[in-house]
């Protein structure tokens, strides 16, 4: 129950700054794909900001883990996806 409840608070809090914006929902799909990879690129920012206050080096976590995240598995790849 409390991931919709997030989900809803998020979703207001969009709806805000779309008004703000004066961008009307639902957007125009340019500025909904970039308010995406927004969405996804700020999914990152705590993880990587806890590893670097545990001194972990940033690139490499860049690299390894958010890269896969917000590109998903890249034609080629032959690593095994992990299971959530």
């Amino acid at each position: 129950m409390m991931a919709y409840l997030l989900s809803l608070g998020a979703g207001l809090l969009v709806g805000v700054i779309y008004s703000l914006l004066n961008v009307r929902s639902p957007a125009p799909p340019a500025i909904a794909l970039i308010g995406l990879l927004g969405i996804l690129i700020g999914e990152q920012v705590v993880p990587i900001a806890k590893r670097a206050l545990a001194g972990e080096n940033i690139l490499a976590v860049v690299k390894s883990d958010c890269a896969e995240h917000v590109l998903g598995k890249l034609p080629g790849d032959k690593t095994p996806t992990p299971k959530a």
